[in-house]
Formats: structure tokens, C-alpha cells, sequence
């Protein structure tokens, strides 16, 4: 029996040694995989940082969330004031609140909003959607615009169309977004028309059922056209108002690139050999100019996720900057936590998926 178990024992051993060999083999094989499983690592530790920091920080904000949630004469009353910090867990030590935070989290659970009295997940899956939708048609626009003019303008290089795209690049990265986006509401609505008002869609409207939290993909799921062209015809002015600071950046950016390809040796040597022009640009030029240009489009993307607080207070449009903005002058700290928790995840999957986009656009990068 003992010399059949130690087989036994042998044979899986033998296994298992061969199932890890197997796996290393794999990751040896594919190294983006093991970059993948590294970077997933990497972002969950990461993750965990950020609620760290975005507790302790919410925590050192000066002023009482009861006082802001109650109200002053409601502060007076010492048993009202005691019963909203038990509720809240206000009454515990940081250190057990930050653990129970992080035990609700595991369980997907944020908290509950003081502001609206629900679930802070509940809030966070209608605004987050709103800003999605509006910051994603901004950087897609962004992207075809600012791209083709930077490339034309490295093209044209001092040349009158040069000049004139740098100076239209300039003129948004510098012209403030909320100023703009005051223009534009008092331009295109008040004064012209003909742009829709404020909102994601119109009043006399009922919102199509919630599948992607999308109104443009959700309508155009349920078949509710009306409803459709109405959500994109909100969408257009907050999107091009988001659009004007981003597209002058990538212009920049997408030019100089451009500009330090175009001088490097192999593209003389492409034009040498007697290749088309277009087959140079695209194929050579535009896939190695593109690397930096993506760095810049996932921090852009990031950032409109996460700044559209003053555009989406213009446009009165619910979204993830006007939660955080609400939630911050409430000092409804479980708010706050949960906005910090969904912006640190958006910067880190962005960056994750601009990592893989570097292999996929040009294959002179290798995962070591």
C-alpha cells in the first residue's frame, strides 16, 4: 500500500509539474500574455492605492457631513446628529471604517449616497454611462479631426495650411472649456436655435429601456428612433465643446510625430525604392507616428471621463462631473469615495488598453 500511495504520489506530482511547465511554456510563447497577467497585477494593487488615498483624502477634507447633509437646525439636536453618524458608520474609528469599506467593496457594495438616500453603485450606473457616452463621441471626433489635420499640417510643413491649423490648434488647447461652452449654449440655443437645450434628451421624451445606460445604443436597440435622433442631437454641442481642446492637442502632437518619421532613414528609403506616397503614410509613417499620438488619446480619454464637471453644469447633463460636483459641496463622503474609486479604474484600464494598442500599431514593440 505505502509503496502504491508514494506512486500515486509520484504520478502527481508529475502532474502538477508538468501542468506548470506547461503554463511557463505558454507565457514564454506569448509574451503579451504574461505582460497582460503582470499589468493586471500591477492593477489591482493599484486600485487598492487608490482607495487608500481617496479615503484618506476625503477624510481630511475640512467641514462635518452631518452639518452638510442635515442642515443647521437639525445639527442642534444632538440625537439627530448621533443617529446619522451611526447610520453612516461616522462613529468609527478611521481604521474600522476604511476596513469595512474595503469588506463592502469585495461584495460590490459602495455604500449608500447621503445625498439620494441610495445605493452610491445604483447613482454611479446612471452617471457614469451619461459621461461615457458624451466623452467617448467627443474623443472618437477628436481623433479622426485631430489626426487628419496633424497629419496634413506636418504634410505642409510651413506652409500657409501649416500655419493655419497651428493656429486653429492653439486656439483650442487655450480657449478655456467652460467659456466655450457658455458660448456655444448662448450661440447655437438661446440666440440661433438650433441646437437642442440642456438635458440628454427631450423633456416631452421618456428614456429608452436601460440596457448600456447608452440613450443613443439604447434607443437604437429598442427600436425607438424619435428617441434616438433626439439623444444624438443633445449629444452633439457638449461633444463638440469637449472636442475643441482635445483636437488641438492631438494636432500638435500627431505633427510633431509625423514630422520626426518623416526624417527618419528608412522612409527615404521607402520613397527611394519608388513606393506610392500613400503607400508610405499609411503603412510606414502613420503606424509609427501613431505610438505617441495613442499615449496622448488614453490620458485625453481619462481626462474627459473624469473633467466634464463645468460642461456637463452648462449643459445640465447628469453624468460623472456633475455627481462628483454634487456629491463634493454635500461632502457626501461615500459619493465621493465611490467617483475616485470609478476614475482611478478608468485611468488604469485606459493605460492597460494603450499598452496593447503600442504592439498592435507597431510591431517594432516587443513585450520584454
Amino acid at each position: 500500500m505505502s509503496r502504491v500511495s508514494m506512486s500515486m504520489g509520484k504520478g502527481k506530482g508529475k502532474g502538477k509539474g508538468k501542468g506548470k511547465g506547461r503554463g511557463r511554456r505558454l507565457l514564454a510563447r506569448h509574451p503579451l500574455a504574461r505582460f497582460l497577467l503582470r499589468r493586471t497585477a500591477t492593477a489591482v494593487l493599484l486600485a487598492f492605492g487608490v482607495t487608500l488615498v481617496t479615503f484618506i483624502l476625503t477624510n481630511l477634507v475640512p467641514g462635518d457631513p452631518a452639518a452638510a447633509a442635515l442642515g443647521q437646525r437639525a445639527v442642534g439636536d444632538p440625537a439627530i446628529v448621533a443617529q446619522f453618524r451611526h447610520h453612516y458608520g461616522l462613529d468609527k474609528p478611521l481604521p474600522v471604517q476604511y476596513v469595512t469599506y474595503l469588506g463592502n467593496l469585495l461584495q460590490g457594495d459602495l455604500g449608500e449616497s447621503q445625498q439620494s438616500h441610495q445605493s452610491v453603485l445604483t447613482d454611479l450606473s446612471t452617471a457614469v454611462p451619461a459621461t461615457l457616452e458624451l466623452a467617448g463621441a467627443a474623443i472618437v471626433v477628436s481623433l479622426v479631426v485631430g489626426v487628419a489635420f496633424g497629419v496634413i499640417a506636418a504634410l505642409r510643413r510651413d506652409r500657409f495650411t501649416d500655419q493655419l491649423l497651428r493656429v486653429v490648434s492653439l486656439l483650442g488647447v487655450s480657449v478655456p472649456t467652460f467659456w466655450l461652452a457658455l458660448l456655444a449654449f448662448y450661440i447655437f440655443f438661446y440666440r440661433l436655435g438650433i441646437a437642442p437645450g440642456s438635458g440628454r434628451i427631450a423633456p416631452d421624451l421618456i428614456a429608452p429601456p436601460h440596457v448600456t445606460g447608452l440613450y443613443t445604443v439604447d434607443a437604437a436597440l429598442a427600436g425607438q428612433w424619435q428617441v434616438f435622433w433626439s439623444a444624438a442631437g443633445h449629444l452633439v454641442l457638449p461633444a463638440l465643446v469637449l472636442t475643441a481642446y482635445t483636437v488641438g492637442l492631438l494636432t500638435r502632437f500627431t505633427r510633431s510625430a509625423v514630422l520626426e518619421v518623416l526624417g527618419q532613414d528608412y522612409i527615404r528609403a521607402a520613397r527611394a525604392k519608388g513606393l506610392p506616397g500613400r503607400t508610405v503614410l499609411f503603412q510606414y509613417v502613420l503606424r509609427a507616428a501613431l505610438v505617441p499620438v495613442i499615449t496622448v488619446a488614453g490620458l485625453a480619454f481619462g481626462a474627459l471621463l473624469s473633467g466634464t464637471v463645468l460642461v456637463e453644469s452648462i449643459f445640465a447633463w447628469p453624468g460623472l462631473g456633475a455627481y462628483a460636483y454634487r456629491s463634493a459641496t454635500t461632502l457626501d463622503l461615500p459619493a465621493v469615495m465611490g467617483v475616485g474609486l470609478v476614475v482611478g479604474i478608468v485611468y488604469l484600464t485606459v493605460n492597460l488598453a494603450v499598452d496593447v494598442l503600442y504592439g498592435v500599431i507597431d510591431p517594432r514593440v516587443r513585450v520584454q
